[in-house]
């Protein structure tokens, strides 16, 4: 990857700035789905990357220009990888990946969150 990428985030990081109310932006980029097995206890926006045609020309008024952005999907492969598309367009933004996605929020966090 010659481009920029995200920065990493653990699962407990992230929690401490949720519980800082810091200035940020959770994207989860899982299907419709798996947010019905497992939702993200916070608030989050919804970008589902097999909808991306449907979102894709809107991405910049779907999110803050500033503030950061936590990008997170099931095992934090596609939310990084939207993070990278994200950053190739908006290079100003601060964006950062879940490591492990939802699934390490639920081993390291919050074990009310199923695993699937």
């Amino acid at each position: 990857m010659n481009g920029p990428t995200p920065k990493p985030l653990k699962a407990r990081e992230l929690n401490d700035w949720l519980s800082q109310n810091a200035d940020l932006t959770v994207v989860d980029v899982r299907e419709q789905q798996e947010l019905a097995i497992a939702p993200f206890p916070h608030p989050v926006r919804h970008l589902p990357l097999s909808d991306a045609e449907n979102w894709m020309g809107s991405i910049d008024e779907l999110l803050p220009e500033d503030g950061s952005i936590v990008v997170l999907c099931h095992a934090g492969v596609r939310s990084w990888n939207f993070g990278c598309w994200l950053l190739e367009n908006r290079p100003s933004l601060d964006v950062w990946n879940l490591e492990g996605g939802i699934d390490a929020w639920s081993v390291m966090v919050d074990s009310a969150v199923p695993r699937y």
